[in-house]
């Protein structure tokens, strides 16, 4: 099957809409998790985001792109659902931390 262009960006998006969701809804599961199993997490989502829009000539802020993909401000997220890492989880993101992070 070949899809169009628009087809494929319009596929992609929806893609990229529902793994919000999926991560809005996970509040349990933590960014450091997310880093040790998959190398990459929300913030990593929301700097993909905004090199996009840098990329298309908009200014979007940090703060901005981190609340597109929270779904909140950054800081309340962090109050409501971030937990202290363990020793274990901290260890971990050591080993398996990506070299740009």
């Amino acid at each position: 099957m070949q899809l169009s262009h628009e087809q494929q960006r319009d596929f992609e998006a929806a893609a990229f809409r529902r793994l919000l969701t999926h991560l809005r809804e996970r509040t349990d599961v933590q960014n450091i998790d997310l880093m040790n199993l998959a190398g990459f997490c929300r913030n990593c989502l929301s700097n993909w985001y905004r090199d996009a829009a840098d990329e298309a000539g908009i200014a979007l802020s940090k703060e901005e792109s981190r609340e597109i993909v929270y779904g909140m401000p950054y800081d309340e997220w962090r109050e409501r659902y971030q937990r202290e890492a363990s020793a274990d989880q901290k260890a971990a993101f050591q080993d398996n931390r990506p070299k740009d992070h």
